[in-house]
């Protein structure tokens, strides 16, 4: 009574906001899962046989669900249905780590990690289903393991895309690798911060509100990044440029490409394991992005490790097929070609070969 124009302001603000917020939401989650729809079509035309793009076209059906899964006034609909938005939605982190081992790392996941994402897709299922019985701890324990695997799984999305990026030779994916580190890890502990403070502090459920706008930022801005999706170079095997191109950015790439192929011949400096782009390109005396440009561009490598590999697989093959060097272990063979550690090695020697190093010693010793 005593300050009328104070107390009408509040009321105004107060129905403007509750009116402006839900709008907000359902044109973002509009907007987000039309982007989605669009990039998994230009993904599917574009790339469907490169498993990178495979996966994302599986981690935008995810967000989907996501999104759909935390509509406060959901439309009743079939329980099995129900049932798979909740999974997919709660397989996002999973399918989010899938993407960034086959995108940032140019290799197949291979079979264990598609078996456990889809082991944790479960999860949801057990909980919705202790949620109905009664709860209790069941559902606690179950609803707790699914958080932490989902921040397992996004923990280890991010680690990929982080530990990769010094060998990454592909400019534009070496840009997403940082936006993607911050902006992925920043929204799963938004999510996580909100449904706790929801679920377990009773926080208003239109909180989540915050989520979707999240979401819709977050698409927008890789979809604005990957501008030029058509482009195999991105998500697939590398498009070496023409010769003309070549020139045009870089009028000495034949002689430069000559004189690293004269140091890697004569020095062998991939038996180094620490050997990075940058200590390369100061012993052939150019800036780094010259010799990043020249490996993707000229010689079609992707991954500066990979690109070393090559050279070091090659030793180790000559060496295998040594007989003078029969006796000599295959871990000491694999770490003096520049291989950090057995794993990595055998992983790498696998995927060229389709042998183990010791399967190979043996026919290449057996024929000869």
């Amino acid at each position: 009574q005593k300050c009328p124009g104070i107390a009408l302001s509040l009321v105004l603000g107060q129905r403007l906001g509750m009116g402006f917020l839900p709008d907000l939401e359902m044109m973002a989650r509009g907007g987000t899962l039309a982007l989605l729809a669009l990039w998994s079509l230009i993904l599917i035309r574009w790339h469907w046989r490169l498993p990178a793009a495979r996966y994302a076209v599986l981690l935008c059906a995810a967000v989907a669900c996501h999104l759909i899964a935390i509509m406060p006034d959901s439309v009743p609909g079939p329980v099995v249905l129900n049932l798979l938005v909740e999974v997919g939605s709660g397989t996002t982190a999973g399918v989010f780590w899938l993407v960034s081992r086959s995108w940032f790392d140019d290799e197949d996941v291979g079979r264990w990690p598609i078996l456990l994402v889809l082991a944790s897709a479960m999860l949801p299922v057990v909980t919705i289903y202790y949620q109905a019985n009664g709860g209790g701890i069941p559902q606690a324990v179950s609803g707790t393991i699914w958080r932490l695997s989902t921040f397992a799984f996004a923990g280890a999305g991010i680690y990929t895309a982080w530990r990769g990026r010094a060998d990454d030779l592909i400019e534009l994916r070496r840009r997403i690798r940082t936006g993607l580190i911050w902006s992925v890890g920043g929204y799963v502990a938004l999510v996580n911060a909100v449904e706790i403070w929801i679920f377990q502090f009773g926080a208003p459920y239109e909180l989540r509100s915050v989520l979707v706008v999240g979401i819709s930022a977050l698409t927008f801005a890789l979809c604005t990044a990957i501008f030029n999706l058509r482009d195999n170079g991105l998500f697939g095997p590398p498009l070496l440029q023409r010769e003309d191109e070549l020139r045009r950015d870089d009028p000495d790439a034949d002689l430069l490409a000559g004189r690293l192929a004269t140091l890697m011949a004569t020095e062998k400096p991939w038996r180094d394991e620490t050997l990075s782009v940058a200590s390369l390109a100061a012993r052939l005396g150019i800036p780094e992005y010259r010799l990043r440009r020249l490996v993707n561009g000229h010689l079609g490598h992707r991954n500066f490790a990979a690109y070393l590999n090559g050279f070091r697989l090659d030793e180790v093959r000559a060496a295998l097929a040594d007989p003078s060097q029969r006796e000599v272990p295959i871990v000491t063979i694999a770490l003096d070609a520049g291989f950090g550690s057995l794993a990595p090695f055998n992983r790498a020697f696998r995927d060229v070969e389709g042998l183990t190093p010791t399967e190979y010693r043996a026919k290449a010793l057996g024929s000869a």
